[in-house]
């Protein structure tokens, strides 16, 4: 199912999928079985919701394609979620209403799986770095942030410059005013790290929004096509732009602090962030043939599996069996075949379930295909080069 948010690309999924775009936003394509965007399975019967195929799986595989900028937010550990989730049942809070924040009791650690060139910000710069940036302008907001950062450095430090910035941001005259010196100093060849210029193009479509200010504090890294970033729960990011992969815990769970029309929730943000950061890291794959790269990062719900297959394998390739598995199409044509000799044909973003009743699972044709499966206890860890320098406090659960 697709998702029309304002964020989204007109026709980044449309062509994904062979489709012509209706000139809206396509922001994102959810598949698994979360109840606020359940996928569909053809079966003999006809089409039947995937959660009676299957049952609840504990993954969701999404694509996202960003045009403008997401909202600044950050996932729940798995305590918070539950807490989280029950408060709001508890006080009748609909599922689907907008004021709604935990959608379901999980966490929601991530990996993205870069589709194209993507743009994203994420964690929180060094300390030395974010007192850089801010040398270079002079506001109120600005400077009070400086001097806070002054007596109170690292990790703890930056969390009360955000807490800071969300409880009274500046008035839009402020904002303004450090969008015009961010410009000047990129105009001039200034720029650490893309701060300004990152600060200048997300005033393009949220003017007057706080979120210019923390984007300051953020670190903006940019991934290649085929490249992997692990985003543990507690993570402060916001994507900015690029086709992309989401391979995350099955949740939906989100606290947001500006750069977005949703609802806000920046004392859950705050929380979150107060219990302690997870790993931002870049993942390196495992190779378990030379057909297939495998992204475990450190979670127990979901791994990604990435085969290319060619005419160099006459035979075909074997790809992971797994209890559960969502197989996708991401380039070419290609057949999937099980152990009972059926065979499933899938172009570019199309996609087929798998189970343990399929046994060994074989790949033909010429293309790629990316498979969330649950991870057995043969599966390897990935390595993680971390990409944050403010180290782990707690282990995901």
């Amino acid at each position: 199912m697709t998702q029309a948010y304002d964020w989204g690309s007109t026709s980044d999924i449309p062509r994904f999928l062979g489709r012509t775009g209706s000139g809206e936003p396509v922001a994102e394509m959810w598949l698994g079985t979360h109840p606020l965007a359940p996928s569909q399975v053809e079966t003999p019967e006809g089409l039947r919701p995937l959660s009676d195929v299957a049952g609840e799986i504990p993954f969701m595989l999404k694509i996202l394609a960003a045009e403008q900028p997401l909202s600044i937010q950050v996932h729940p550990g798995q305590a918070e979620a539950r807490e989280g989730f029950a408060r709001e049942e508890a006080a009748g809070v609909p599922l689907d209403s907008p004021q709604r924040v935990f959608k379901d009791p999980n966490h929601k650690p991530e990996m993205v799986y870069a589709l194209s060139t993507f743009d994203t910000l994420v964690g929180f710069r060094p300390t030395a770095e974010i007192l850089r940036v801010f040398s270079q302008l002079d506001t109120p907001t600005i400077n009070a942030a400086s001097a806070t950062l002054r007596a109170k450095t690292g990790f703890k430090g930056i969390v009360r410059v955000l807490e800071n910035l969300l409880i009274a941001p500046p008035p839009p005259a402020e904002i303004a005013q450090v969008v015009i010196q961010c410009k000047a100093l990129v105009h001039d060849g200034v720029d650490i790290k893309r701060a300004y210029s990152t600060a200048a193009m997300i005033a393009r479509h949220h003017p007057d929004d706080v979120g210019i200010v923390v984007s300051l504090l953020l670190n903006r890294f940019t991934l290649q096509p085929g490249e992997a970033m692990f985003l543990g729960t507690g993570v402060i990011h916001a994507h900015l732009s690029g086709l992309c992969l989401e391979a995350m815990v099955n949740s939906d769970n989100v606290m947001r602090a500006g750069l977005t029309r949703k609802a806000l929730d920046p004392e859950g943000l705050i929380r979150c962030l107060e219990a302690g950061m997870a790993r931002v890291a870049r993942v390196e794959p495992g190779y378990p043939s030379f057909s297939t790269e495998v992204y475990h990062p450190e979670v127990e719900e979901f791994a990604l599996a990435v085969t290319q297959v060619s005419p160099a394998d006459p035979d075909g390739v074997s790809i992971i069996a797994a209890a559960h598995s969502i197989v996708m199409c991401i380039g070419g044509a290609v057949q999937l075949l099980n152990s009972r000799g059926e065979k499933v044909p899938l172009s570019r973003g199309e996609t087929v379930y798998t189970d343990a009743e399929d046994g060994d699972l074989t790949l033909v044709g010429t293309g790629e295909i990316a498979q969330i499966y649950l991870p057995g206890p043969g599966t390897p860890d990935s390595e993680l080069k971390d990409l944050v320098g403010h180290r782990p406090v707690r282990a995901i659960p």
